[in-house]
């Protein structure tokens, strides 16, 4: 795993690119803060890579969703269905 800042990344980019390999990530930081995971993928597997990271983002949501249920007691039927549906909501505005 390897730290990049964000100037870096805009001013070297070509190199940054040309090291990345396949079993590489690029953590790309801005005032010293992770705000981006860079990974390297082929054209082989780009889609099961994209798969993969979007169901580790869903996963954590439901950890997110379960951490909160236990510190508020518990979740409603209904309020885990809206939970579901603005979730959902919110992923189709931005693959869009």
């Amino acid at each position: 795993m390897k730290f990049v800042t964000a100037g870096d990344l805009r001013a070297s980019a070509q190199d940054i690119w040309g090291e990345l390999d396949i079993e590489d990530e690029i953590i790309v930081t801005d005032n010293g803060k992770p705000t981006a995971l860079v990974v390297g993928i082929t054209e082989n597997n780009f889609e099961e890579t994209l798969r993969l990271i979007r169901q580790a983002r869903l996963m954590r949501e439901i950890s997110t969703m379960r951490e909160e249920a236990s510190e508020r007691g518990y979740l409603s039927d209904e309020e885990i269905d809206a939970e579901i549906q603005a979730y959902r909501k919110e992923k189709r505005s931005v693959l869009e």
